[in-house]
């Protein structure tokens, strides 16, 4: 088998980094693929989107996780000043995400690996970005990550809430539909006020020139958000809204960040190379969260 010498030459380009995070999420992929593929079998029409809910959060768990690993020496400055050891916290965390990315893959102890993986969230939120919010009220990203996060930590409640028994599970079903449509109208909002950054998650980074109708496909994107949000919100068909909002995010992902990450990998720079595999997880983990609550709803809801 002959490869081109550019393909090779992309290749060896990639460090050690964005190497581990693309192997990870690949590897996870398939794993979750075989796991729900019973399902995606017996789905129909939509169904068979809501069905891909555990790979869709299961695969950016495992990127997050290679990149701890990976990186982590870059990443412990990240842990707060007050706390001790900390590069056996970098290392942690890599191995926490691993962890729940395997079991939320496999669909075996979701209830334990999904209400850890929530807390963790929102541990960071309390630790690392809340305390950036004070500090500078009118950073608007530093917003979206709060809201990112605890949009992240209320999917992994409602996986757990999902896989339990009894009557707890309600209420971090809830817990977690209020967190993800409290995102969606958010984030709504902030696509009409910057109609040209990536959808879906709205953070700084700028919509590339050469994908074509960029203000079309934020204020669609931000009406389909604030919709689904508020019936998410209310509770008033929300496996329905969930669907169609996870859904959309999902094609996001594959016809949007799937070409900048492409573009990103060809960079010779880590750096661009990582930010690409982040925002393509970033928004795939959101994808996620958004169709494990239409999961977790009745269909007579």
């Amino acid at each position: 088998m002959h490869m081109h010498p550019t393909i090779l030459a992309t290749f060896f380009e990639i460090s050690r980094t964005p190497l581990s995070m693309c192997i990870s999420g690949i590897l996870v992929f398939l794993i979750a693929l075989w796991a729900a593929k019973a399902d995606i079998a017996q789905a129909r029409s939509l169904d068979k989107t809501v069905a891909l809910s555990n790979l869709c959060f299961a695969v950016p768990l495992a990127v997050f996780g290679a990149l701890h690993l990976s990186a982590a020496h870059g990443l412990m400055s990240m842990v707060p000043s007050y706390m001790p050891w900390h590069l056996f916290w970098a290392y942690f965390v890599g191995v926490a995400l691993l962890s729940a990315s395997l079991s939320i893959a496999t669909k075996l102890q979701v209830r334990w690996s999904g209400l850890l993986f929530g807390t963790m969230m929102f541990l960071f939120v309390a630790m690392l970005h809340i305390p950036r919010v004070l500090a500078n009220p009118r950073d608007r990203i530093a917003w979206v990550i709060v809201i990112r996060e605890m949009s992240f930590a209320g999917g992994g409640w409602i996986l757990a809430g999902n896989a339990m028994p009894g009557q707890g599970k309600s209420k971090l079903i809830t817990v977690g539909r209020v967190l993800i449509a409290i995102a969606a109208i958010f984030f709504g909002v902030e696509h009409f006020l910057h109609p040209v950054n990536v959808p879906g998650v709205p953070l700084e980074k700028l919509m590339p020139t050469w994908i074509p109708g960029r203000p079309l496909i934020s204020y669609l994107t931000g009406a389909i958000l604030l919709v689904a949000g508020a019936c998410m919100l209310l509770a008033r068909k929300t496996r329905m809204a969930a669907t169609y909002l996870g859904t959309w995010i999902v094609l996001l992902v594959l016809f949007v960040y799937g070409p900048i990450l492409i573009a990103s990998l060809a960079d010779p720079s880590t750096a661009v190379q990582v930010e690409g595999i982040n925002y393509f997880a970033d928004t795939l983990l959101f994808a996620g969260a958004i169709l494990a609550l239409a999961s977790a709803t009745p269909r007579t809801d």
